[in-house]
């Protein structure tokens, strides 16, 4: 059995496409999960929301999706924890959300109140699977229960582990810091599938690929060039807000999380 996890695609419609024809010349995938961050940051919105409601319609039973921390703030104006401690941190607050407005804004106009009911149903999901002679795989955002949880390559095995703490399985996937892993834990194994719109450890688009067989599973991340370049000129050309950012992440594939002026988040 194959399963295909996809995540944080960020409205990058480019690197969505390279990562769909990847999956098809890799032999395709028995089940496809979706694990959130559709939309935010790149300059189509609502274009990659059709590419996953399509996939969706041609396998109801086989492709799911969930939403990630993004499409949350997006459908809901809720905003990401704050930690604000001095004046300055206030200023800041105030900057980021001038900039937080601007770019939700851009999103809104660009989708239709069908892409915003499909955003809003995927919302607090989270996803599992019976693995015949394996077990039980779980997908979520960031973390179980909490779709800002950072699983990143060096956080504590003691810290991922508590995170699972009340989760039952033997595989967990999931994405958010747009930094891949796969990490044995003993009890768990957890992978971070990455980025496909924005990867924060590499300019290619991240997704995995894992082939259960019996007990085993053998895990491929993978990764795939596509046009960077023409995504940042079709930003430049939108006069997106995010443009600027964008372009420094996709030309870098290292960047902070969120454009400059961000408050720091509380995790």
């Amino acid at each position: 059995m194959r399963l295909a996890v996809l995540s944080d695609i960020h409205g990058n419609l480019a690197a969505l496409d390279a990562v769909l024809a990847d999956l098809q010349q890799a032999g395709g995938a028995d089940r496809t999960w979706v694990l959130g961050d559709l939309v935010m940051a790149g300059p189509h919105p609502a274009e990659c929301v059709q590419r996953i409601r399509d996939m969706q319609a041609a396998a109801p039973k086989t492709v799911e999706v969930i939403g990630g921390n993004t499409d949350r703030y997006l459908v809901t104006g809720q905003r990401r924890s704050q930690k604000i401690e001095n004046e300055a941190g206030w200023g800041r607050f105030a900057e980021e959300l001038r900039k937080r407005s601007a770019r939700h804004l851009w999103i809104m106009e660009r989708l239709s109140w069908t892409d915003a009911e499909f955003l809003l149903k995927t919302l607090r999901r989270e996803l599992d699977l019976e693995i015949p002679g394996y077990g039980w795989a779980i997908g979520f955002h960031g973390g179980p229960g909490n779709d800002e949880f950072n699983m990143l390559p060096d956080t504590p095995d003691d810290v991922l582990l508590d995170a699972l703490y009340d989760s039952e399985g033997h595989i967990a996937f999931c994405g958010h810091t747009h930094q891949a892993m796969d990490r044995d834990l003993g009890r768990w194994r957890v992978v971070n599938v990455g980025s496909i719109g924005l990867p924060n450890d590499d300019r290619r688009a991240t997704y995995a690929i894992a082939t259960f067989e019996g007990a085993q599973v053998t895990v491929d991340i993978r990764r795939v060039p596509f046009d960077s370049e023409a995504v940042i000129r079709e930003m430049a050309d939108q006069q997106h807000p995010d443009a600027e950012w964008v372009a420094n992440v996709l030309r870098t594939g290292k960047s902070e999380l969120e454009p400059a002026g961000t408050v720091e988040t509380k995790r």
